[in-house]
């Protein structure tokens, strides 16, 4: 098992304590199952779920004539949730440098996208480069927290992984295609035809309580695409950033953009795995996949 944290360690061994006398088969044991793993998903999202109130909470309270900008409040909240995740060792320094590396591709990639109309931010604040506030990157920082924590938490293991350097290859492409397919041919089709072919025969072991759950990659990718998507649903209503097509009125975010979200998990997990390279799954863990299956 990855090493957890130091908190993480005591939560742990209170959840076996508390579990301890859970029933191993039946109804109740699937619920006990399917309570750890919701817990252990907010776990996992801890820094993008408080990120996200955070600007639900800016959008419905905080007031527009204050001194401080409310971009500028973002940004001081967001680096004050990060201070916190490392100060109580809920992040570790490792951990540390992938989130820092997501920030800093995000942020990248916002000056571009910014700079060609894609989207936009309220032009309030002094934090902020360019036309982008800082708190931005802290939205790229929230995808990484969560891929290295869930890494820990779950402890997966992967069945027939593709060869990293080839994952780092489409990585790339995909990378460079969010910025070149504003001046030559979009690549997006075929790349998303690459990502299917190399990861297809690949599937996800998560180890939740005693559980242990066998899901094809591919269907875990388009899940978290999925749920980003809806959390940027709600940060776009929230006023964090517009489209063109909302700067008229608020309506939800083209679903084109599950595509460009899905895409970009590639990235997310490419980078994770030079952090915590993909082990194939244990003995156990492949036994007791199936018996969950036949059960289900």
């Amino acid at each position: 098992m990855r090493q957890p944290t130091a908190l993480e360690r005591r939560i742990d061994a209170g959840a076996h304590r508390f579990l301890a006398e859970a029933p191993r088969d039946g109804a109740r044991a699937v619920l006990v199952e399917v309570g750890v793993f919701l817990l252990k998903q907010a776990w996992a999202c801890l820094f993008g779920a408080a990120l996200l109130v955070v600007i639900v909470a800016a959008r419905l309270w905080y007031p527009d004539d204050a001194a401080l900008a409310r971009n500028d409040f973002l940004t001081l909240a967001a680096v004050a949730i990060q201070v916190v995740m490392i100060a109580t060792r809920l992040e570790t320094g490792r951990e540390l440098w992938v989130i820092v590396l997501f920030h800093l591709t995000g942020t990248a990639m916002e000056l571009f996208k910014t700079d060609v109309g894609s989207w936009m931010y309220a032009a309030d604040g002094v934090l902020r480069i360019g036309g982008v506030p800082l708190f931005s990157g802290f939205m790229y920082a929230a995808v990484g927290s969560y891929m290295v924590r869930v890494y820990r938490l779950f402890d997966l293991g992967f069945e027939r992984y593709p060869r990293r350097w080839l994952t780092a290859i489409v990585a790339a492409a995909i990378y460079a295609n969010f910025f070149t397919h504003h001046w030559w041919w979009d690549a997006r089709w075929v790349l998303l035809l690459a990502v299917v072919l190399l990861w297809a025969r690949t599937s996800l072991y998560a180890r939740v309580w005693r559980a242990v759950l066998k899901i094809p990659l591919l269907l875990v990718f388009a899940g978290v695409a999925l749920f980003i998507y809806l959390a940027e649903n709600i940060a776009t209503w929230a006023g964090a950033w517009a489209y063109p097509d909302q700067l008229d009125g608020w309506q939800p975010v083209s679903i084109t953009k599950l595509v460009s979200w899905f895409l970009l998990m590639i990235i997310s997990v490419v980078m994770v795995t030079f952090v915590y390279p993909p082990r194939p799954p244990t003995r156990v863990e492949k036994a007791r996949a199936p018996r969950l299956a036949r059960r289900a």
